[in-house]
């Protein structure tokens, strides 16, 4: 009795296996026909379609390269070679959004090449801005574009180099070093009038456009040096034209620390001339008294901003006490510098109608007295 059973339990648990092992065989067969089937209809494989790029249609439209000479080639190989592959000794400037290299082109012509940040989507804007603005603008008084590259991400702007630097290094580093260590001397109160003189001509012009540029960010990196010590202002990145059917443009909020209007504080987004106009006169007393406006003064127990300085000290008719102490007080006139921070005061009103245009400063400066 206990063998018959023992026989059918194994019996049975045979017919299991046995069934198991058909039904594995049978769905090997029909995924293997199936797969044929799928590979039939469709012999490639279908990738991914990959995300739009919102910048594509920017990227399309500047992605080439212009030159203002027709015999000035540039190129990346070209630009690449100039720089010595981009050396961070050739760096000579920092500008909004990228580093500016000292160049020699194969012609021997001697160039400022801008290279923007790759991974900058703000550089995309701030490149055709720059680009746009620079392209059309001829005065003596503002830096001229030569050409640009691009491609892709990468953007470079070309402009003429200006010899003596920026005036942000002249009011504050006393030494620099280029092929060998170099000595700054002092800059005189004559040739700090002079630039101030020939940042305000180059302000009136573009305001004085038929659709005014806005620079936005004047301060004293912006304003590069010749031989002949005249100023040139530089980096239009951040700059607005306003449509001539408006006084003002909205934007977002920009410009440096120390050098931005007051209404800013308040959140005020609107852009007109009289924001130029303020930061042009953080500059005058900036080049006067050699004091950077990002840090305070010390009036008194009190810590204050430059302006607020500024404002004080020419309360107390103290005008004389702020002249930078590196400038010569032979021949120094008491009347010139009492006029010059008068002007400054007046365009670092705290209100903008309190502020003059610039064609008014231009004028109140060439007929100030040295």
């Amino acid at each position: 009795m206990d063998h018959t059973f023992t026989a059918i339990i194994s019996a049975i648990a045979s017919f299991f296996v046995v069934t198991l092992i058909l039904g594995a065989i049978i769905l090997l067969c029909q995924h293997h026909k199936s797969s044929k089937t799928r590979n039939r209809t469709n012999p490639t494989p279908t990738r991914p379609r990959p995300s739009p790029n919102p910048n594509a249609a920017s990227l399309s439209v500047v992605d080439a390269s212009w030159s203002f000479d027709p015999d000035l080639k540039i190129s990346m190989d070209e630009l690449a070679r100039a720089t010595d592959n981009f050396s961070p000794h050739l760096i000579v400037g920092d500008g909004s959004f990228g580093l500016v290299y000292k160049a020699r082109l194969s012609s021997g012509a001697l160039v400022a090449v801008k290279k923007l940040s790759p991974d900058a989507f703000q550089g995309y804007r701030e490149f055709t801005a720059e680009m746009e603005t620079l392209s059309k603008l001829r005065h003596h008084n503002i830096v001229k574009i030569l050409g640009y590259w691009a491609y892709g991400p990468e953007r470079l702007l070309v402009y003429e180099f200006i010899e003596q630097g920026n005036l942000d290094q002249w009011l504050h580093e006393p030494s620099f070093i280029n092929d060998d260590v170099s000595h700054r001397l002092p800059l005189s109160w004559e040739t700090r009038v002079k630039i101030i003189r020939g940042v305000a001509h180059g302000l009136c012009y573009l305001h004085g456009l038929e659709s005014p540029i806005i620079h936005r960010d004047i301060k004293a990196s912006n304003v590069l040096l010749d031989n002949e010590f005249e100023a040139h202002i530089a980096d239009f990145g951040l700059a607005r034209r306003i449509d001539t059917s408006h006084s003002h443009v909205s934007t977002q909020l920009a410009g440096t620390f120390g050098y931005m209007p007051p209404e800013y504080r308040d959140g005020l987004t609107v852009v007109n001339k009289k924001v130029d106009v303020y930061s042009f006169g953080v500059l005058m007393v900036e080049t006067v008294s050699g004091q950077r406006p990002n840090l305070p003064k010390k009036m008194g127990e009190n810590d204050i901003g430059l302006v607020q300085w500024a404002r004080k000290m020419k309360e107390q008719e103290g005008e004389v006490e702020m002249v930078d102490v590196n400038i010569s007080r032979e021949g120094l006139r008491e009347e010139s510098v009492k006029e010059y921070v008068r002007i400054a005061c007046m365009c670092t009103g705290e209100l903008q109608k309190e502020r003059p245009e610039m064609p008014e400063v231009v004028r109140l400066l060439d007929s100030m007295p040295l």
